[in-house]
């Protein structure tokens, strides 16, 4: 019975994956409809924040004021910030680059963690995972293209949604453990829409309205709110706890695999060898660099 548990949260954990996979390529989708990259994640924001408030009111603030500043500031980078970044670099950029990109914010996580907080240093093994994930990013932006003229804007974008992403992570851990997870989704989706609504009426964008007759663009937007926000953050806190973050953490290198093949399917992206061969590269240099040296364990983390 127990196994049949854990075969649950597993099929679970696979399932979110997926939606957070092709969440990059439902927002490129809309992207080519003609809305702008503030608008797609605007809407989502608010649609996702009423669907959380419904779900959880009891208690609107934080206990003191530095928590609800963290909150705040975990609004800002792990909401508005990450998500502008991250859908304006889909302008630019494949959605298999981006993903494969901002999918390495679990590493970088772990490299900023060790030399700021001194737990551990880094160990032969990890440093190779790290500068193996480094390579296969570089194959992976070339796509097969040897030269210099990369053009890389939307790269660059979305390694800054990386990084806002390890902020956001850094200034929300200790709020783990004073606050429901269900509580702080919704605070951090309330200052997101807070932040990001200024950011849409200063940049007017042009709303193709006719658009939402379109089945492929509610349908798209339904996606990224229900099933990536809102499923994929509340499920996704329920595998930790049944499977545990260092099991449930091996899911998330698969994003990217998910991302190209979808983007493949979908949009029709091409992707050569070299790109697949940086795919494998990033995905194994991360699995490397996330696990301790001769126990062959991860890192433990708070939940």
């Amino acid at each position: 019975m127990q196994s049949k548990g854990k075969n649950f949260w597993h099929l679970m954990a696979i399932v979110t994956i997926i939606f957070w996979g092709t969440s990059f390529v439902s927002t490129k989708i809309l992207l080519e409809y003609g809305f702008s990259a503030i608008f797609i994640f605007v809407v989502r924001f608010i649609f996702t924040y009423l669907l959380l408030l419904i779900l959880s009111h009891d208690t609107m603030f934080a206990k003191n004021r530095k928590d609800e500043l963290l909150l705040f500031l975990g609004g800002i980078m792990g909401g508005t910030l990450y998500f502008w970044l991250e859908n304006n670099a889909l302008m630019y950029s494949p959605s298999s680059n981006v993903s494969l990109i901002v999918c390495t914010n679990p590493l970088i996580i772990f490299i900023v963690v060790s030399l700021l907080f001194k737990k551990e240093p880094l160990n032969g093994r990890q440093v190779i995972g790290s500068l193996l994930t480094f390579v296969g990013m570089i194959l992976v932006v070339l796509n097969g293209h040897f030269y210099l003229h990369l053009s890389p804007k939307g790269d660059l974008l979305a390694l800054g949604a990386a990084i806002t992403w390890v902020i956001y992570s850094i200034s929300v851990k200790e709020l783990h453990e004073k606050y429901s997870s269900l509580f702080i989704t919704r605070k951090i989706f309330f200052y997101s829409c807070l932040t990001a609504i200024p950011l849409l009426l200063i940049e007017r964008p042009d709303i193709p309205w006719e658009n939402f007759k379109e089945p492929a663009v509610i349908v798209n937007f339904l996606l990224l709110a229900i099933f990536s926000s809102l499923f994929g953050y509340l499920v996704w806190n329920l595998v930790l706890k049944e499977l545990g973050t260092v099991l449930a953490s091996n899911y998330i290198y698969s994003i990217p695999l998910v991302t190209i093949i979808t983007a493949v399917i979908v949009l029709n992206e091409h992707v050569t060898w070299v790109a697949l061969l940086g795919a494998l590269a990033i995905v194994v240099g991360m699995v490397m660099a996330e696990y301790k040296g001769k126990s062959g364990s991860l890192p433990k983390e708070s939940d």
